[in-house]
């Protein structure tokens, strides 16, 4: 059951662009309903959600969508339930046409859903490319050579994919977004980052990578985006991404090291300093200022105690003076199932996130990271215990929805 400690209803908010949505009060066994009052205040509901909607074939997705898939039903159902005013969905397959995206809304999002709630519609939504299953024309992995198919091409591509946009990401949200002021970042080489962790061979210590593909490598395994949010209270820029996975890799720890500094380049991006190396795609250089509002938000592969990051990746973010991570959000179903796999973890199973099976059991990586500046006054995780209601449709993926509600 998803902890809800405070089941106030809020207030409708109109938005610079005069766009109304509704908020709504948190209960375990049905969707959340419009509300117009809170007692503190209007209140933003920001959530992230890998759906593990994903295929290894071009098209994939598209083509699942369209014959009618119980796994998006299951998906949008626990969207309906939660109902997020904005939300990060990480492995959701990006195409060119946005057919994915479209199909999703239309047939799965805004129909109701057994499990879910009343159909959800999101007006504003932002997808782009991202590097996974991109051919890099380089050898990556240290086989020599550029992998042509299958799992070599994979590992070969700017971030591992069998095709172009897979593992995409996509944002919905209830509120406009300043598109003209979006910042990606998806084709900052890593070499720029100033003492970045490049992936050394220790026998013999020389770098993995020869220098002429160390300063064609990509930074991020897909893309990290700043996407402006226009809320009554002013702007909000969603910092989404999703690092690689730290695992994959060999002795060099190229997957953990890259993962560490994918993570890093959120930690530099809100720090004070000049940071003329963070150029986005556009060639606009320099972080975040330093009175803007903002939420980390994503899948991003690091536990703080448990599983195989680098460094203490996670840590970058979870202390940096600017981000509040006081209260994470927590479940009973994480606990439930931490308590099943038996194994023996320093974190706690509350605040857990995904369920990897038995070797590896429960881990917390996905976040929802607000600006110290903003209040959070509600969070939790959408897992909810074994029978009750949400729990068969929480297990459509192996990730679950992480949530948090703020006022200004």
């Amino acid at each position: 059951m998803v902890a809800c400690q405070n089941p106030a209803m809020r207030n409708l908010l109109l938005v610079t662009f005069s766009f109304a949505f509704a908020l709504t009060a948190c209960v375990p066994d049905e969707a959340r309903k419009p509300s117009s009052v809170n007692a503190e205040g209007p209140t933003l509901r920001v959530a992230t959600y890998n759906t593990s909607l994903f295929t290894d074939r071009p098209g994939g997705l598209v083509q699942d969508l369209e014959g009618g898939s119980e796994q998006a039903r299951q998906i949008a159902a626990v969207l309906q339930r939660m109902r997020p005013d904005v939300v990060l969905l990480n492995e959701f397959d990006f195409d060119p046409a946005h057919r994915a995206a479209d199909l999703f809304q239309q047939r799965y999002l805004e129909q109701g859903q057994p499990g879910g709630g009343d159909p959800l519609h999101y007006p504003h939504r932002y997808l782009a490319e991202v590097n996974t299953g991109v051919p890099s024309g380089l050898d990556l992995d240290g086989d020599g050579q550029v992998g042509s198919e299958g799992r070599a091409r994979g590992n070969d591509a700017w971030g591992y994919g069998l095709h172009p946009g897979q593992y995409g990401m996509l944002v919905l949200s209830r509120y406009p977004l300043d598109l003209a002021q979006v910042r990606t970042f998806r084709l900052l080489r890593w070499s720029a980052m100033p003492g970045a962790l490049r992936p050394m061979q220790p026998e013999t210590g020389l770098s993995f990578h020869p220098d002429p593909v160390w300063q064609q490598l990509r930074l991020s395994s897909k893309s990290h985006w700043d996407i402006p949010i226009e809320w009554t209270h002013g702007t909000v820029h969603l910092l989404a991404s999703h690092p690689t996975p730290p695992v994959f890799d060999g002795p060099e720890d190229r997957n953990g090291r890259r993962n560490h500094d994918e993570i890093r380049l959120w930690a530099d991006y809100v720090s004070a300093g000049p940071h003329e190396w963070l150029c986005d795609d556009q060639g606009r250089c320099g972080g975040l200022a330093s009175d803007a509002s903002f939420v980390v938000l994503g899948d991003l592969n690091a536990d703080p105690v448990d599983g195989d990051s680098t460094g203490n990746a996670i840590d970058q973010l979870l202390r940096h003076p600017r981000i509040d991570d006081r209260e994470p959000p927590r479940s009973e179903g994480a606990v439930q199932q931490a308590a099943r796999h038996g194994l023996s973890q320093r974190g706690d199973p509350a605040t857990h996130t995904g369920d990897f099976g038995p070797r590896t059991g429960t881990l917390r990586l996905d976040y929802v990271l607000p600006s110290s500046d903003l209040r959070v006054v509600d969070r939790g995780v959408f897992w909810p215990r074994e029978g009750e209601p949400g729990a068969e449709e929480a297990g459509a993926s192996d990730h679950r929805l992480v949530w948090i509600d703020l006022a200004p």
